[in-house]
């Protein structure tokens, strides 16, 4: 006999009917002990007191036919650690103690109350997360898809537990494959880590060998990048090996071992299930349909891409904000819905007084690519102008670089309207993107195809993309084309992500966000494990 089946509740104490009001006092009606201690209970949370009244105070948890309920969310409480949530929150010894507990009609309706506080914490925790994004770190721009209490009580009340439980977590492939990553990672922790770190500060390169190549060596076999060997020379077969780590973490896949590859072949496993546990609160977030066509930008994989029914269409190269305070890259989604060929740039007033003010004071003739405009929008000319008299709080001036090669933006942008005026666009800054990290730019996305990029977006309104787009590019003016089929964009922040084929992905934390996530979610509660195989 299981615990469930042997798990019995007295019956309902008469059936005489109460009369509440919601946040108020019950009338002066015979009530049940259940009914009284579920009220009392239940007083201070108008939702909770809300259930139970439209249901006729009827329990959820704690007659016999409630079994089937108790029976999932204790199977749910005991498995919240491998979603990486605080199990202290809806820990299952206490969930069974209530069950104990729950005799008397007061004391079940005291349990009652106290585990559907217990079930909203958990359904919310793992179904649209633990943290409020936007109170964790500056430059998240996210509101987590906060389902309404009422409703989730109401849909677990109708519907089968076991299924309904398993559905509150994100159900995409991605989260899926976190979780396998994360229980990996755990049993690395259980057992013997990746061994010693490579304690070296020359650069090793193909043909080398000695001590700090076997420590490599070893290193690569036990992450399992690499079958065992007795080599001690920094062989093909080790370069080979290398090469493929190095495309697993973002670096240039060159088989050589300089800092960059060194610092990320260090890092612990510890540290890396940091990123998995991050990355499925990150996903958490953003439980909701994200489009079955959407454009992905992964601000530290410093690329983005255009997805369709789940799958990745296309991808490019991407510069993105530096990491300095008012230049980092937000993340938040919003909906693409034109692009602008030789787009005018409408120089940001922030540039303006910050980085042309100070170079106008020094020479009138600085940036001389650039229009001054006064407020009616007539160009200003420079002559005579004593720029020494304005500030960044009194510059009368708007400043505009009018469509052309060398225009800030390149020679297309891809405009989804936000409040943070971020979005995408060309660059003439072709180099930039030959670079390994690409945190260059004030807080937009560049792109290193962007022609491409357009050509992806109009093969859904035209036969032929390329023409059209060139047509207008030819013009050589500025040009707004709609998209006849709006796409969602989601700039996002992911140090650890996984493919449906080959190892998990793992990226530097450019910004240090993931950290602070980290940081907050040790703080709610959660814990990392070692799992012992």
């Amino acid at each position: 006999m299981t615990r469930f089946q042997s798990f019995k509740f007295a019956g309902l104490a008469g059936a005489v009917a109460i009369a509440l009001s919601l946040g108020g006092s019950p009338a002066l009606a015979e009530v049940t002990p259940f009914k009284q201690a579920v009220a009392q209970a239940a007083y201070q949370d108008d939702v909770i007191a809300a259930f139970y009244k439209e249901r006729g105070y009827k329990p959820l948890w704690t007659s016999n036919a409630d079994r089937g309920r108790r029976k999932a969310f204790l199977k749910a409480a005991e498995e919240a650690r491998a979603h990486g949530l605080p199990g202290g929150r809806y820990d299952p010894e206490q969930i069974e103690a209530l069950f104990r507990s729950a005799k008397s009609g007061t004391s079940r309706g005291k349990a009652e109350v106290e585990l559907t506080k217990m079930f909203l914490r958990y359904a919310r925790d793992v179904q649209s997360g633990i943290l409020i994004p936007e109170r964790v770190v500056d430059g998240i721009e996210r509101k987590a898809p906060r389902r309404r209490s009422s409703d989730i009580l109401n849909a677990f009340a109708k519907s089968s537990p076991a299924p309904f439980v398993k559905s509150l977590a994100p159900q995409g492939a991605q989260y899926a494959r976190l979780m396998e990553e994360k229980l990996r990672l755990e049993r690395i922790l259980g057992s013997k880590g990746w061994g010693p770190k490579v304690r070296t500060s020359r650069k090793i390169e193909p043909g080398d060998s000695g001590k700090d190549v076997v420590g490599v060596r070893n290193r690569l076999i036990a992450m399992g990048y690499l079958k065992r060997t007795a080599s001690q020379t920094y062989d093909a077969n080790m370069v080979k090996a290398m090469k493929a780590f190095q495309q697993d973490h973002g670096l240039f896949a060159d088989g050589v071992i300089g800092k960059g590859t060194l610092k990320e072949l260090n890092h612990e496993p510890q540290y890396r299930l940091q990123q998995v546990v991050v990355a499925m609160e990150r996903e958490r977030w953003m439980n909701r349909d994200l489009g079955r066509r959407h454009v992905l930008v992964n601000i530290p994989d410093f690329h983005a891409r255009i997805v369709e029914n789940g799958k990745v269409a296309f991808q490019t190269r991407s510069v993105v904000g530096m990491n300095l305070t008012d230049r980092r890259t937000p993340e938040f989604s919003d909906v693409m819905n034109h692009m602008v060929i030789n787009p005018t740039w409408n120089v940001p007033r922030s540039i303006a007084t910050k980085e042309y003010l100070p170079m106008l004071q020094e020479n009138p003739n600085a940036v001389s690519h650039l229009n001054l405009l006064d407020a009616s929008g007539r160009r200003v000319s420079r002559e005579g102008l004593d720029f020494t008299q304005f500030n960044e709080k009194n510059f009368p001036f708007d400043m505009k670089q009018p469509p052309s090669n060398s225009n800030a933006l390149g020679l297309v942008k891809f405009m989804f309207p936000n409040p943070h005026n971020i979005y995408l666009h060309d660059t003439p800054h072709k180099s930039l993107f030959g670079r390994q990290t690409r945190a260059f730019s004030h807080g937009c996305i560049r792109l290193r195809d962007p022609f491409d990029f357009a050509y992806a977006l109009l093969s859904k309104q035209t036969n032929d993309p390329q023409g059209f787009f060139k047509a207008r590019l030819s013009t050589g003016k500025e040009t707004r084309v709609d998209l006849k089929d709006p796409l969602q964009v989601h700039l996002i922040y992911r140090t650890a992500y996984t493919n449906a084929k080959g190892r998990t992905q793992f990226r530097d934390d450019i910004y240090g966000r993931d950290a602070a996530i980290f940081k907050a979610l040790s703080q709610a509660g959660v814990v990392l494990y070692a799992v012992q195989s």
